[in-house]
């Protein structure tokens, strides 16, 4: 196997035919491929001197309460059907995210195929995000009292600043390259957005990105909502609740720090009355994404918790080196630390025979550290151990707001 960054003129057909080969793409959508490819670094895997696989990997940030830290996406990662089962998927995400980590990256996420897969290069399951479908006649909020302007694949430059203007929470990720935005409208036909431009000079400044489907009724899924102040936020709903004369059912991923209950009249009949129709209302959790963290030390650099202080020995652990090369320039952050948590936190390389210990696997502590669970419940379900004193302190001290990533992978 032999793993080097993607060449466009030599690979671009081996690519198109993996794509189509796996059904991720249909004929005549190759020139969408080579656009979405474009939204950062490609690195692909031969076997016998074809390419059979790649990963690409796009530069963003992540909030980290009110800090953000430097990001890759991983946001692909695709094998022919002749190279499944070699170890090949693992390698290249191993190598695309060893390339990221050397180049600055704090943190990597990737939106998982299922659980499981990228625990062996170190990545823990993010937080459940909310997937709430609801008649959007039932909002209580006033029904809004001005047109929008009707947004399209031409307004993508506009539309992908004003995203990444918006009001992020904790775990809140910025993809920076326009192109993922463009690639996001382009690859759905039947997208559109709504919205409003209340910029100093007409920028956009608040809207909702739809996939309407092929049904007149719906169900319509709100595919982002952007937003900064709450009186946009407000707006938008009564966006959303003027869309109820025709549309019967919207489903959209709960905002973060938004309880989308409070804003409907009858969220538990409307469960009750549609329970196995067309358009049933509920409520649907579930954790997709996975993160890590490739760089400890910068990443606790930029935590600043407001719960006092708190140090403590870590023995970490990270299965990524084993798949690494041994030239690979960066290979993980396994090792023995001294870590404070606290407004300033820190780590630095060492034991100190007078603290207590933390170990545990770099999945499990980056799990702990986003606020995904406390340690208490990770020492049980993750690979982190510690006395039972200082699990209750570390759940304490990360007494964090839920993490939520707000952006498709």
């Amino acid at each position: 196997m032999k793993f080097r960054v993607y060449n466009v003129e030599s690979d671009r057909t081996a690519v198109h035919r993996i794509w189509l080969e796996i059904g991720w793409i249909d004929r005549g959508e190759e020139a969408k491929l080579d656009r979405f490819l474009g939204v950062g670094k490609t690195i692909v895997g031969e076997v016998r001197g074809e390419v059979e696989s790649l990963a690409l990997t796009t530069p963003g940030t992540v909030r980290y309460l009110e800090e953000d830290l430097a990001f890759c996406c991983v946001a692909s990662v695709t094998t022919s059907l002749i190279g499944r089962k070699q170890g090949l998927a693992s390698r290249l995400t191993a190598e695309a995210v060893a390339s990221a980590a050397a180049e600055g990256a704090l943190v990597a996420g990737l939106s998982m195929f299922e659980q499981g897969f990228y625990d062996q290069l170190g990545f823990g399951t993010g937080g459940y995000e909310h997937v709430i479908a609801f008649d959007p006649a039932q909002l209580t909020v006033p029904a809004a009292s001005r047109p929008p302007h009707r947004l399209s694949l031409s307004d993508w430059e506009a539309v992908h600043a004003a995203r990444l203007e918006r009001r992020r929470g904790h775990g809140a990720c910025n993809l920076s390259s326009e192109m993922v935005t463009y690639s996001d409208i382009e690859w759905a036909g039947n997208r559109f957005g709504l919205g409003y431009r209340d910029g100093p000079s007409g920028e956009i400044s608040h809207y909702v990105w739809l996939d309407s489907g092929r049904s007149e009724h719906g169900p319509v899924f709100v595919r982002w909502l952007c937003y900064r102040t709450r009186a946009q936020f407000l707006e938008l709903l009564g966006l959303l609740r003027n869309l109820g004369d025709q549309i019967h059912l919207l489903r959209m991923r709960e905002p973060a720090g938004i309880q989308m209950q409070d804003f409907l009249r009858y969220p538990l009949k409307g469960r009750r009355t549609t329970v196995q129709s067309e358009f049933e209302q509920r409520n649907h959790a579930s954790a997709t994404v996975q993160m890590r963290i490739c760089d400890l030390i910068g990443c606790l650099a930029q935590t600043h918790l407001m719960c006092g202080s708190l140090r403590f020995n870590l023995h970490l652990s990270d299965p990524i080196a084993t798949w690494l090369d041994e030239t690979a320039a960066w290979r993980g952050v396994a090792g023995d630390y001294i870590v404070t948590l606290g407004p300033e936190s820190q780590a630095t390389v060492g034991t100190d025979p007078d603290l207590p210990t933390l170990s545990a696997s770099v999945g499990a502590f980056t799990r702990m550290w986003l606020g995904v669970r406390p340690a208490t419940g990770l020492s049980i379900s993750d690979a982190l151990t510690a006395p039972a004193s200082l699990l209750h302190q570390l759940d304490r001290i990360l007494c964090l707001p839920a993490p939520v990533t707000d952006w498709d992978f």
